[in-house]
């Protein structure tokens, strides 16, 4: 049986082991897991490029046809 591979916690660093029993794997606890999710939900992940050229319609109003 080959040995069970270890990897980083994405949040924390502490060492995870992958395999089934990691119940939260890639992250080494429900709270690495939860702050994650929190970085998503609160947009502090993002993929860099250039600005849109399509102006910010945040009026509100309907787009006119």
């Amino acid at each position: 049986m080959p040995a069970a591979r270890i990897v980083p916690c994405p949040q924390c660093g502490k060492p995870v082991e992958w395999s089934d029993a990691s119940r939260y794997r890639p992250f080494c606890s429900e709270r690495c897991k939860l702050i994650d999710l929190g970085a998503w939900a609160s947009e502090r992940y993002r993929i860099p490029g250039s600005e849109s050229s399509e102006p910010d319609d945040s009026s509100g109003e309907p787009p006119e046809r």
